[in-house]
């Protein structure tokens, strides 16, 4: 999947002569926590999150001086050139880059125009969606040998029951580094006839595993 698939494409933006105050209201009224600061050619050069806002409020601050922030010029607060994006960048890599340079959002640019963004909450509802995880479903975790044509065989007896596969997720055995874990989310809520075939196919089911009770 790409950026362009998943990105919000109605940005709300303001530009560096904006005031905090109206970088707060604008936040409240549309329960937004990133505003892009754009120039005249909507371009971007700079970004405020609902934590600059915060930041930029003291607990101990005096009415007096509380009314002087709010009329501070979003310039002097913004992150200065923000690191952007593209919409054909892959999400991964985008969620990659989030999670390297410790940002929430990701403003994203073609032919310097902004575009669209993307936010840490964007990409959490894209992966549950990927996974299908907002759906009636069960998961099912296999410690399996790292080599050719295992998923191959998992799948036969998935075929078998006539399930649908949501999606499939491979991450590594941090307790052998010659296995792997396979995670299944299934569109079937009880997977017990499942897992009792897997099992005696030699798989080495993970989860569900309730103590106490052999499947």
């Amino acid at each position: 999947m790409i950026v362009e698939e998943m990105m919000q494409r109605n940005v709300h933006t303001l530009l560096p002569t904006n005031t905090v105050g109206e970088a707060a209201h604008l936040m409240r009224e549309h329960d937004i926590r990133h505003i892009p600061i754009v120039n005249v050619d909507n371009e971007v050069i700079g970004i405020i999150t609902e934590h600059d806002v915060k930041y930029a409020f003291p607990d101990d601050v005096e009415e007096q001086e509380k009314a002087t922030i709010k009329n501070t010029p979003l310039n002097n607060i913004m992150v200065k050139n923000p690191i952007v994006g593209h919409p054909l960048d892959l999400v991964e890599e985008a969620a990659l880059t989030l999670y390297e340079a410790k940002i929430s959002c990701l403003p994203i640019v073609s032919r310097n125009q902004l575009v669209g963004l993307i936010t840490t909450t964007d990409l959490l509802y894209t992966y549950i969606e990927l996974t299908g995880a907002h759906k009636p479903s069960s998961k099912i975790d296999i410690r399996v040998s790292d080599k050719a044509g295992v998923l191959h065989d998992i799948s036969k007896i998935f075929m078998h029951h006539k399930v649908n596969v949501l999606s499939v997720l491979i991450y590594p055995d941090t307790g052998n580094e010659e296995n792997r874990i396979v995670s299944v989310r299934l569109q079937i809520i009880n997977p017990l006839a499942i897992i009792q075939d897997l099992r005696k196919a030699g798989f080495d089911v993970l989860w569900p595993n309730v103590p106490g009770i052999q499947i």
